[in-house]
């Protein structure tokens, strides 16, 4: 995926919701504060982990004196933890310059809903308590080094806002220094209770985990797959092999009999066949019907993932079909 934004373009119109002036006087209070405390200048962390509780002090507060720039990612999007790394290891060649954030988006829903992320990966900047796209999607390392030169650029020139140099060694103590564990969120720990009983084989309290964590997050892509893999396993646990497929060969235009005989070809690892036997059926079928086959052919899918080839082509074999 090509990066959005990445001129720039359009930050100076999204800084100046906010007088430039305000933005360079709130720096110079936080510095005058600093000083007046007598503390010692210390080195900052270069990379912070977001959350919604520690949004208003760590990114909205301190925006008033570096820049601060937030990745949203996702464990299951690997795409965006390379861009972690890149930006992780850019912010230490940029010795605080700039600050990085990164907001993990399932654990930071509200987050996520507010900067009208509609993707990961997603960067953003925040200047002044003001947010600004950056980009979106993955980009090479000097592209990003090239925006972050705009953003610190723009960050002096229309705030005052010049983030404190970081001394190489202390660059190095923060970059040994491991990151402290995070707990675990309500729904992390929900979607775990559910992974337990799916690994324990009680597809029923699995199922009802699934659905309860889908309820309040129904984005969640693990939760999806989840669900997906217990409905699947609960069809077929009692299943005969041998009169499902006898069943689907004596009755092709029987919806369920094509229906328990593509799940048990899945689960049995022959995924091809599986597919190819739904399309078919959606070919010869029409209404609720054709409709039921549809839908459970995309259930299916959401058990391989969607990344797969072999998902890939079935929905390319199911467009024919249906269209």
């Amino acid at each position: 995926m090509q990066p959005r934004n990445m001129s720039m373009s359009g930050v100076v119109d999204l800084a100046a919701v906010k007088a430039a002036n305000e933005a360079k006087a709130k720096a110079e209070q936080a510095r005058a504060q600093r000083q007046d405390a007598g503390a010692e200048t210390q080195a900052s962390p270069l990379v912070i982990e977001v959350t919604e509780a520690t949004f208003e002090s760590d990114v909205l507060q301190r925006s008033a004196e570096v820049p601060i720039v937030i990745s949203f990612w996702a464990d299951q999007a690997d795409q965006s933890k390379q861009l972690n790394t890149v930006l992780e290891r850019l912010a230490r060649q940029y010795r605080g310059r700039f600050v990085l954030g990164t907001a993990e988006v399932y654990a930071n829903q509200s987050l996520f809903q507010q900067f009208g992320v509609q993707g990961v990966p997603a960067v953003f900047a925040i200047l002044a308590g003001q947010a600004m796209p950056l980009f979106q999607g993955a980009a090479p390392e000097d592209q990003i080094a090239e925006v972050l030169d705009q953003l610190i650029a723009v960050a002096e020139e229309r705030f005052g806002i010049v983030g404190p140099e970081v001394e190489p060694g202390a660059v190095a103590q923060e970059a040994a220094r491991p990151a402290p564990p995070r707990p675990a969120t309500p729904q992390e720990l929900a979607l775990s209770a559910a992974h337990e009983a799916l690994d324990a084989g009680d597809l029923g309290g699995a199922i009802q985990a699934y659905r309860d964590v889908l309820s309040d997050e129904p984005a969640n892509v693990e939760a999806k797959l989840g669900l997906a893999q217990a409905e699947l396993l609960s069809r077929v646990q009692d299943a005969d092999p041998k009169a499902v497929r006898e069943a689907a060969a004596n009755a092709p235009g029987d919806v369920e009999a094509q229906l328990a005989a593509a799940d048990l070809e899945l689960v049995g690892g022959h995924v091809e066949d599986s597919f190819g036997r739904l399309v078919d059926t959606v070919r010869r079928t029409v209404g609720d019907e054709r409709d039921a086959v549809r839908l459970r052919l995309l259930e299916l899918f959401e058990v391989i993932g969607p990344d797969d080839p072999r998902v890939a082509a079935a929905r390319t074999a199911l467009a024919r079909v249906l269209f």
